[in-house]
């Protein structure tokens, strides 16, 4: 694609970051619906907070967007039939963490959808609902962070008591490599996204929005700047491409050049961010009074023969996916739900897509290999790639040394898990892996 100078120059971040190859493989396959599977296992817990209530009982005939669990608290999330059918088994099943948690199986019949749903295509502009119904009705959604992070949606645009936010950014700056469902959506789906983004600035009472693009995505960024010529609250930021320029962060310093304290949250400089895959599910939620029971999965890898861009309803078996972009590659070795760099290893491909799932990576055998560990050459380079400021050597060594408090002191929980330091380490340290464990150690301490 050629290159155009766009309007604003490119922005980015300015600590740390590494650059791995995109490898977008799937960049240009539009979205494609994905088959209704035999059956659906729908996970209870896929948000942060109180796990949802589960409401209905097994044998129970449900429909498209009912609701079978219902959320516990505010800080907490619906859940909906994504199929319609019967309640099969509620039990504990593995999902994508590689733990057991509570999930309802609806056995798939048809395609019946609540009637309150509004299914058409019709663009809907007009924003109806006040700020407070706005906030009700995503709660009501189930929409939650579907950028990985499964934030209940309807927390973040309640504003908290003493804070006053200034900005929204749209975080569409996707810089997992292989991942290209946020980049469809928004070729696709962009007057959905924008409406979305107008939704979220009336709920936070803002006049200034920013929707935030890395430059190895010319045509969003051009589409976006064409649909937004003519307005002047929202507007589009192209970035420089660097890893991890998607974290909160990192984007709102790039963007805006500010920082958030350690510890800290976006509010507390006066910033929301939600994820473009999360405004376009407000957008449905909102005008289209439809649940969050599908979302866009990017299935890819080098040996996938059709790498693709899935709308996949919640619940629906990995297999599924991985069969309909051509089947499992004989090369497997690997199967991670997400990207190389933030991913994690799927133990069973039965495992449940769900909220937060944006990609099904296959890697091949040859490139999961582990290569030999050496020691620490005090080389600095993860120092230098870490995005916030961190020393990961010394978090690594804290952690083998089972130091999880001392590590709790060096600030170990400011770390996003990019796993820059890994990438760059000369001596091929499972840096990451080791600061996750203290970071587990520490959760579970409190």
């Amino acid at each position: 694609m050629k290159k155009r100078a766009f309007h604003k120059e490119l922005k980015t971040f300015r600590l740390g970051g590494v650059h791995p190859q995109d490898n977008k493989l799937s960049a240009t396959v539009p979205l494609a619906q994905l088959p209704l599977p035999k059956q659906v296992t729908i996970p209870i817990v896929q948000h942060i907070g109180a796990p949802a209530k589960v409401v209905v009982q097994r044998g129970d005939t449900v429909k498209v967007g009912q609701v079978i669990a219902q959320h516990e608290g505010f800080i907490s999330s619906n859940i909906h039939a994504s199929c319609s059918g019967r309640i099969g088994i509620i039990e504990d099943v593995m999902d994508s963490s590689g733990f057991k948690h509570l999930a309802v199986n609806i056995r798939v019949k048809g395609d019946d959808w609540l009637e309150t749903i509004d299914r058409t295509d019709t663009l809907v502009e007009e924003i109806s609902l006040s700020r407070d119904e706005i906030v009700a009705r995503v709660m009501e959604a189930g929409v939650v962070g579907m950028g990985g992070a499964g934030f209940p949606s309807h927390a973040k645009i309640k504003v908290p008591e003493g804070k006053t936010i200034d900005t929204l950014i749209i975080n569409g700056v996707e810089c997992e490599p292989y991942l290209t469902a946020d980049h469809r959506l928004m070729l696709e789906k962009p007057r959905e996204i924008i409406v979305g983004v107008r939704i979220l600035m009336k709920a936070l009472g803002v006049s200034r929005a920013i929707i935030g693009i890395e430059d190895n995505k010319h045509d969003a960024i051009e589409l976006f700047e064409e649909w937004l010529r003519e307005g002047k609250q929202i507007e589009v930021q192209p970035l420089e491409v660097q890893y991890p320029q998607g974290g909160e962060k990192q984007l709102i310093q790039a963007v805006l050049d500010r920082e958030v304290p350690s510890g800290g949250l976006p509010a507390d400089v006066g910033v929301i961010v939600h994820n473009v895959g999360t405004t376009f599910a407000i957008y449905e939620a909102v005008q289209k009074n439809k649940p969050l029971i599908e979302r866009v999965v990017t299935v890819t890898g080098k040996d996938v023969k059709q790498p693709s861009n899935l709308w996949v309803r919640i619940g629906t078996p990995v297999i599924e996916l991985i069969t309909a972009a051509g089947g499992l590659p004989e090369s497997t070795g690997k199967v991670v739900s997400g990207g190389p760099m933030m991913g994690k290893a799927i133990a069973d491909l039965e495992v449940p897509v769900a909220k937060g799932t944006s990609g099904i990576l296959v890697i091949a055998q040859a490139e999961t290999k582990r290569t030999e560990e050496y020691n620490c050459v005090h080389c600095g380079k993860c120092i230098e790639a870490c995005p916030m400021g961190l020393e990961p050597y010394r978090l690594l060594l804290l952690s083998k040394a089972g130091h999880s408090e001392k590590s709790k002191r060096e600030n170990v929980l400011d770390c996003i898990e990019c796993g820059s330091c890994s990438f760059v380490c000369p001596s091929n340290r499972p840096i990451l892996d080791y600061i996750r464990l203290s970071k587990t150690k520490l959760k579970k301490l409190k």
